[in-house]
């Protein structure tokens, strides 16, 4: 089999997404190497080099561990959330073969607070939409979001599908295209509400992530903190030389590993 470059990505994509759909096929277990270098080069037809870059796009997926002189192998785990690029939970969720639910538990107007309006560009107690949901993976709950919007923005979710439905889904049928995503992350413990909604203990460890979106225009219209369980999640950073950035995951962890899952 030879990978070629085509007008959707050049040659390490290709390889990338091939050795990435052996990974979710199960053709490559969990645990298992990966073929050589040499192999791979071999296998596609490419250059070394490219067969590296495909590698460390897996890498900074989580999907695959090793490098610098040890044998890459799938991941047990397996399982991430790319901070590289953006995308939804509920698209994340699906691509991994796992069912994504969500439970709205607010949706309100309101004048908007000092912090969220610093970020999203408005004046304090301007009109914003804000909403609460707790997200699950196969009925488990393992993050709470909570966002705000400005007003032109927020109202759409009045007449969105807030659980059967991606959000960002929804929000770009309706021309709100997201050009970009910062995103802060940070350890916290879990509070009472958070810890009930979670089903943890009170202080758990948690994983905030603070989000802004920004549109087409770099106007920003969504500031959000989505806290994810620490037992269940965990953050993976993948340093490359020959890689213009870093490339930050989000990856679901076992849930023997760390922390007790929740019941």
């Amino acid at each position: 089999m030879t990978a070629s470059g085509t007008d959707s990505g050049p040659r390490h994509l290709a390889i990338a997404e091939t050795l990435r759909e052996e990974i979710r096929s199960g053709a490559l277990q969990p645990g298992a190497p990966l073929p050589s270098e040499a192999r791979l080069t071999d296998r596609f037809g490419v250059s070394r080099g490219t067969v590296r870059q495909a590698l460390a796009a897996l890498r900074s997926e989580g999907l695959i561990a090793g490098g610098r002189g040890r044998v890459p192998v799938v991941r047990r785990a397996g399982q991430a959330q790319n901070f590289a690029q953006f995308m939804s939970f509920t698209r994340w969720a699906r691509e991994l073969g796992r069912t994504p639910s969500a439970r709205t538990l607010e949706l309100t107007r309101h004048p908007c607070d000092a912090e969220s309006a610093g970020h999203l560009g408005i004046e304090p107690g301007s009109p914003a939409f804000s909403y609460t949901r707790l997200r699950l993976l196969d009925g488990e709950p393992v993050l709470v979001e909570r966002a705000t919007l400005v007003e032109a923005i927020g109202r759409l979710l009045l007449d969105f599908d807030m659980d059967g439905r991606s959000i960002y889904e929804q929000l770009e049928e309706h021309g709100v295209v997201i050009e970009a995503a910062q995103h802060a992350i940070a350890a916290m413990s879990a509070g009472a509400t958070d810890a009930s909604l979670l089903g943890v203990p009170r202080r758990s460890p948690l994983l905030e992530v603070r989000r802004l979106l920004l549109d087409r225009d770099g106007t920003p219209f969504e500031w959000a903190h989505d806290r994810y369980r620490a037992d269940a999640f965990e953050i993976a950073i993948n340093n490359q030389h020959t890689l213009p950035r870093a490339a930050v995951a989000l990856r679901r962890q076992h849930p023997a590993a760390g922390w007790p899952a929740a019941g």
